[in-house]
């Protein structure tokens, strides 16, 4: 194998402990958006929705946030960030990062207008509200399914490059077998 190439490979075992990170991050995730539910059986918003409930959907949010911003900035300050695969993953990261940061906002704005939904004055402003959590609240489910997309497709770029280096593994020239002395022919001349 060629210096460069090799020094522009992950190491395997780094490679490996990264997507076993993120395909766990990734389904948390996903679980998540699947999980935190602002309506109820019916399709409708609860009359009294939980203040305290959709308040824990942001602060739990913002732990996932913090723990994708936490490994992209790891892997960015890494020296792997620098090779091609490492870019191409860093930049999901970065996106996951992004897209985390923006459901916990959301979250946060469905329990602060859950909270004001009681004080609101009038049918109106009851349906203003009303929309504005359901359109929030689904905003930010949207943002972990696509945080986790993105968490999948950082994955599938480390996956990529170790299946890289396993096909380069099977291109370098191995070493010829001995073969053993050849043995004077019966044939004289």
């Amino acid at each position: 194998m060629k210096p460069g190439i090799q020094r522009d490979l992950i190491p395997p075992d780094d490679a490996l402990r990264l997507v076993g990170a993120l395909n766990t991050m990734k389904a948390t995730f996903y679980d998540r958006a699947q999980q935190w539910q602002l309506l109820d059986e019916s399709g409708h918003v609860p009359a009294e929705p939980s203040y305290t409930e959709l308040l824990g959907h942001a602060t739990s949010a913002q732990d996932l946030s913090r723990d994708v911003l936490r490994l992209t900035g790891e892997f960015a300050a890494s020296p792997h960030s620098a090779y091609r695969a490492g870019r191409a993953t860093l930049a999901h990261l970065a996106m996951a990062s992004t897209l985390s940061a923006h459901a916990t906002s959301h979250f946060a704005e469905t329990a602060e207008a859950a909270l004001c939904l009681p004080r609101s004055s009038g049918p109106a402003g009851q349906h203003y509200l009303t929309n504005r959590m359901v359109i929030d609240h689904a905003s930010a489910r949207a943002f972990l399914r696509r945080a986790s997309e993105s968490l999948r497709d950082a994955a599938k770029e480390l996956e990529d490059h170790l299946r890289f280096q396993h096909f380069l593994s099977t291109l370098t020239p191995r070493e010829t077998p001995t073969l053993p002395p050849s043995r004077p022919s019966g044939r004289r001349h």
